[in-house]
């Protein structure tokens, strides 16, 4: 029997050992690089991983132990924690905190897998697993980009992640978008995806959402599906942008890039 979290926690599995094989061998001057998120370094990126998964394991585990979920104030604790930790300690830290909650999410049998509901603390209700682990293999596989990039300019997001987030990338446009650096233009762009293959509309305006495939498109947007998901989170810099990237119509790569600042 599969459950539509397999693939998910499969991916997670697949992201840890990657980023694992990088944080292993960095020392204290490589863990104080800049990363691919503007304002943190790499020990950074591997803090805020390592304390989000402390955060999803206590959850996991409340969701299965039947229990209230961590509140605001045991998260605060975390991260007060791992905010005093040295560059190395985040490193340590994040190998073996990661390491525990994807343990935990592969020990789920496929009933559990299937029926369980876990509190999230920021959704009005429960989710089943498979949105659960969704949405932290979108948190891990983003910011393993922004460690990955500081090495290799040429890095990107996990092939395997990169279908499994495509579908959810248009819930968090509230968050990652600023519709005012449009200055009150409008446009709807015909979004041409490859690898793998999706058409679909993105409407800009007051509002940034993502529509049906328009029948008379302002512009079109052409890109690796890959690419799509850094651009939507602010991680398509210039030095960043592959070939094979084109915008036609009223709009800019820039200023998609302006609109889309990302966390």
């Amino acid at each position: 029997m599969s459950t539509a979290a397999d693939p998910i926690i499969h991916a997670l599995r697949s992201g840890h050992e990657e980023l694992a094989a990088l944080v292993r061998d960095l020392k204290e001057d490589d863990l104080r690089r800049p990363s691919g998120a503007s304002e943190w370094q790499v020990s950074q990126v591997l803090s805020h991983l390592g304390s989000g998964a402390e955060i999803g394991l206590a959850t996991l585990t409340a969701a299965r132990e039947g229990t209230a979920a961590p509140d605001g104030d045991f998260n605060r604790t975390v991260w007060a924690r791992w905010d005093a930790m040295s560059p190395e300690e985040h490193a340590a830290g994040f190998l073996e905190s990661n390491k525990r909650l994807v343990e935990a999410y592969e020990a789920l049998d496929d009933d559990t897998r299937s029926t369980l509901r876990i509190d999230l603390g920021f959704l009005p209700e429960p989710v089943d697993v498979a949105t659960a682990a969704r949405f932290r293999l979108s948190e891990f596989a983003l910011h393993q980009w922004d460690a990955e990039v500081a090495f290799n300019s040429f890095a990107a997001v996990t092939p395997e992640a990169v279908p499994l987030l495509i579908e959810q990338i248009g819930g968090m446009l509230a968050w990652t978008s600023r519709p005012q650096e449009l200055a009150g233009r409008q446009a709807t762009l015909l979004v041409r995806l490859r690898d793998p293959e999706r058409t679909f509309g993105l409407r800009l305006g007051e509002q940034i959402e993502l529509t049906d495939a328009p029948e008379q498109p302002d512009g079109e947007l052409s890109l690796p599906a890959e690419t799509w998901l850094r651009l939507l989170v602010g991680r398509l810099g210039p030095q960043y942008t592959p070939d094979g990237v084109q915008v036609t119509g009223p709009l800019t790569l820039d200023d998609l890039r302006r609109v889309f600042v990302g966390f």
